[in-house]
């Protein structure tokens, strides 16, 4: 029905060591839920050779970075040539994709970063889906939370979308640029390719390769 929000539609499967969740879920929210209890049938199943545990629940790949400040917490999988920087912190229920940047001081928790995400400066990503190579600027973050404690909608077109979730961030399509300092409302949907300019206030769907200026000021890319 919401085409345009259909996993199909955000995603390039072929860049997760998660594929398998998405299997049975039309849209992206409907994954949120299970990212725990994946990670756990998952994680004792990656090759000895290629990823090792680090406490419980914890799987990192021998070719990720992994600074000391840095802390996770289970349950969690770092792929491979991924980099967690220092003082990041990952709270649990985090899949950080192959070649994928979790810069300082970064905070994540109950995530899927697909392969080649930067989340490399003062993010704040949680409950939330980042597609292949998307990137968010320093400082800009994912609000999870609506203020009055509610259930998360999205607003897609003229419909608001329920998920039946009262947690969930923001979900970005394949090669998403996020400026500066934004910041995401609960129940963001961006399209593959689009670019949110700096310090911008982003709430319900925006299509794929558009560009956000501002919520009444959304124009395609050329």
């Amino acid at each position: 029905m919401y085409e345009e929000m259909k996993n199909s539609n955000l995603f390039t499967m072929e860049e997760t060591i998660a594929s398998a969740i998405f299997e049975g879920c039309e849209y992206p929210w409907e994954v949120l839920p299970k990212i725990g209890d994946f990670i756990k049938e998952l994680g004792p199943t990656l090759p000895a050779d290629e990823y090792e545990k680090r406490g419980e629940d914890v799987w990192v790949a021998k070719s990720a970075t992994v600074f000391d400040s840095a802390y996770i917490n289970g349950p969690a999988i770092i792929g491979k040539d991924a980099e967690v920087r220092q003082c990041a912190f990952i709270r649990g229920n985090a899949i950080v994709g192959e070649g994928a940047v979790v810069g300082n001081s970064t905070e994540l928790k109950n995530v899927i970063l697909f392969n080649k995400v930067q989340v490399p400066h003062y993010n704040y990503v949680g409950d939330s889906i980042l597609g292949f190579k998307s990137h968010m600027g320093a400082g800009s973050i994912t609000s999870n939370v609506k203020s009055d404690k509610t259930l998360v909608t999205i607003k897609y077109k003229d419909a608001k979308v329920e998920t039946g979730l009262k947690k969930v961030g923001a979900i970005l399509g394949d090669n998403v640029e996020v400026g500066c300092n934004s910041v995401l409302n609960p129940g963001t949907v961006i399209g593959k390719e689009s670019n949110v300019y700096p310090l911008s206030m982003v709430r319900g769907f925006i299509p794929a390769k558009s560009i956000f200026k501002a919520k009444d000021d959304i124009v395609e890319k050329k």
